[in-house]
């Protein structure tokens, strides 16, 4: 894992508050709001501080103060500020940099308090598919980009993993209440990207079926023990970066001749590597969803 990031471009910046590098600098040259260090070659680059300080006062501008009035602010002051409107408005651009920041700072309280306060006035669901999701997605691309490094992405997918079990955990107390099918979760060898699939998990349950979750790297032989102890599974995966382009066919095939002998079985795919997969071809057996929607609204 790579050393956290402490040092920003403009773009790095732009990118992570949504405010353009021009206007950045205008703020900059006009409020005296950041002081950033010049490299040997003359480019701006700011610091871990000046970030933080920017993505608070992103979410200050975005809730009606206007730049002039946040330049007065002792610096101290602002991310008390900003911490009260958190906790009093739970919007998704409120939240969603609220939970930046948090990442930013490696803050846990920060997650927590703005989680709350969200849950305070939506369900788990709403959060997860209104907030958490477009997180995830632009973290994806604030990590291809090195605008954040792994640390951070580390530590703010884990927290959500984190509640995912926790709100997963509930429902499996509860017997199940539709018997006609079992699910068994899993992700192929050298996969280890399991937070859609935890995800998947938790929806499974909230319909009333049995779930089986197998985690990560599991081999196709190691499911065969699943058919001793349950005639009509659907197994459900996700297919991130394994199996490669080149084997995914291969995999379907070998699942069908390993797994699905008797064809009582079915294969629920999602995932960026689906895409390799001749629809056309497929077994009858095999389902693939491009989203997470198009999988719950097949349970449903």
């Amino acid at each position: 894992m790579n050393n956290v990031k402490k040092s920003f471009s403009i773009r790095d910046m732009e990118n992570l508050s949504g405010i353009k590098a021009h206007t950045i600098r205008i703020w900059e040259k006009r409020y005296n709001l950041f002081e950033p260090e010049r490299t040997s070659t003359n480019i701006r680059t700011y610091s871990l501080r000046s970030l933080q300080k920017l993505l608070n006062i992103t979410l200050l501008y975005h809730n009606g103060y206007k730049i002039s009035k946040i330049a007065k602010i002792p610096e101290s002051e602002i991310p008390v500020i900003v911490r009260e409107i958190v906790a009093k408005n739970s919007e998704r651009s409120h939240s969603t940099n609220a939970f930046k920041l948090a990442m930013i700072n490696f803050d846990q309280s920060l997650f927590f308090n703005t989680y709350n306060s969200l849950l305070a006035e939506r369900s788990f669901r709403e959060i997860f598919s209104e907030v958490f999701l477009p997180l995830l997605n632009e973290l994806g691309l604030l990590w291809q980009t090195d605008t954040i490094s792994p640390a951070h992405e580390h530590f703010i997918t884990n927290l959500i993993k984190q509640k995912i079990y926790i709100n997963t955990e509930k429902l499996q107390i509860i017997e199940p209440t539709r018997k006609d099918k079992v699910f068994v979760l899993f992700l192929p060898e050298n996969e280890i990207h399991e937070l859609g699939l935890l995800y998947l998990n938790y929806e499974i349950n909230l319909k009333g079926y049995k779930s089986i979750y197998l985690g990560q790297t599991m081999p196709i032989e190691n499911l065969q023990d699943l058919l001793k102890y349950h005639n009509y599974i659907h197994f459900v995966s996700y297919f991130t970066v394994s199996p490669s382009q080149d084997q995914i066919d291969k995999y379907i095939e070998k699942f069908e001749t390993t797994i699905n002998q008797v064809g009582n079985c079915k294969l629920w795919i999602l995932g960026n590597q689906t895409q390799h997969l001749d629809q056309d071809n497929l077994p009858e057996s095999v389902s693939t969803f491009n989203s997470l929607e198009r999988f719950i609204s097949r349970l449903s």
